[in-house]
């Protein structure tokens, strides 16, 4: 029998409420220790072992060994994670989130996300924009391996910068368990709306997602209020954390005419994000840049008419399943917001793109996602023999 291939994962950045790249390594994590095949460590922040310690099933090692603070946690990646991939004897290293040590004495595999710190600088605080691209053009030519988590991401990666190292495509997964059509028990989606000041026989027009400029929330307030005045008491629903460049938000909303019918939610705890995907109306996911977009998949799992962007990974994700617009066009928006509102949830068009959504997200498991991982780890073992 074979013995299993011991992977170190380092989760050291993921914050205690995670967005789209800390969701996806807990997802990572938890399907890594599930598998026969895998002897897994993870690396944690030092009083952070239990969280992670918990991240069942299976059996992993938890190392509580990198500072709190970003720039004590980057100056360790460098410093003193070889010598800990050393004592930890592992035979392959995954950084998660763009970066890997240098000096690492294993292959490492790295994730590149997105390359909107080449594409879009003005998306990010100058110094992350400038620390990330550099960490990006280093894994590009050192790492084992590279994932990245749709084409649209591999084919911008190659373009932007020389890469050396194999590509390996990842799309991410969706928790069918937690993202399904059906709500747990009769009456629980309207008790989780109901608690957060939701009435579920509004129109609802859902957004999900770090409040951040390249999510074009800017724009889809803009666009909500173009057609808010002849929609009833349709609602526009922000749902998700503050992020970086709140400005554009405010200012958007501060020009809005139907401010009233604008709703914040902020972070919502795990069970009410599927509660509000079921009830939307529609989905607006009208980001101008994604790596992969995850709120998009998980609203066609929910059985939700998904309005997104054309040209992205959204786009490549769901396919002939959402409704397209050009990013950053509010106009357009603002058309297919209209067209969704007007038909509702019974309008054959909008029952047509919920039966494939359905069926698009299906194509979609962590299990595949991290299959492809364990495939990337292998071959970055493979190249440095």
């Amino acid at each position: 029998m074979t013995a299993p291939l011991a992977v170190s994962l380092d989760v050291s950045a993921v914050p205690t409420r995670p967005g789209g790249a800390g969701y996806y390594t807990m997802a990572i994590a938890r399907g890594l220790r599930a598998r026969d095949d895998i002897a897994l460590t993870m690396v944690a922040r030092r009083g952070d072992e239990e969280r992670w310690n918990a991240q069942g099933p299976g059996v992993a090692h938890v190392v509580g060994a990198v500072p709190a603070s970003r720039p004590a946690r980057l100056a360790f990646e460098q410093v003193r994670f070889p010598r800990l991939l050393d004592v930890l004897g592992v035979q392959v290293h995954h950084g998660p989130h763009y970066t890997m040590p240098a000096r690492a004495p294993v292959p490492c595999v790295v994730t590149i996300h997105d390359c909107t710190f080449f594409d879009h600088p003005e998306w990010h605080v100058r110094s992350k924009a400038l620390f990330f691209r550099r960490a990006i053009r280093q894994a590009a030519v050192h790492a084992g391996a590279l994932i990245c988590v749709s084409e649209v991401t591999a084919t911008r990666l190659r373009a932007c910068c020389e890469v050396r190292a194999p590509i390996v495509v990842a799309p991410h997964g969706v928790d069918h368990a937690r993202f399904t059509p059906l709500e747990p028990s009769p009456g629980s989606d309207r008790a989780v709306l109901e608690r957060n000041g939701i009435s579920p026989e509004r129109p609802l027009v859902v957004f999900v997602g770090t409040l951040e400029p390249r999510k074009g929330v800017a724009s889809l307030i803009a666009a909500f209020d173009r057609v808010a005045g002849t929609q009833g008491d349709a609602l526009l629903v922000l749902c998700g954390q503050t992020g970086w460049g709140l400005a554009e938000t405010e200012q958007a909303l501060a020009r809005a005419r139907h401010g009233d019918r604008i709703v914040r939610l902020g972070y919502l705890p795990d069970p009410a994000v599927p509660a509000l995907l079921r009830h939307a109306t529609v989905v607006a996911y009208p980001a101008l840049e994604e790596g992969f977009g995850l709120p998009a998949l998980e609203a066609l799992a929910c059985g939700a008419p998904l309005i997104t962007t054309e040209g992205t990974a959204m786009a490549e994700m769901a396919q002939d399943a959402a409704c397209l617009v050009r990013p950053g066009d509010d106009a357009m928006l603002a058309d297919a917001l209209g067209l969704a509102l007007e038909g509702g949830k019974a309008a054959p068009d909008v029952t047509r793109r919920r039966e494939l959504g359905l069926t698009r997200a299906s194509h979609f498991t962590w299990s595949a996602s991290v299959a492809r991982h364990v495939s990337a780890f292998r071959v970055a073992i493979g190249t440095s023999q």
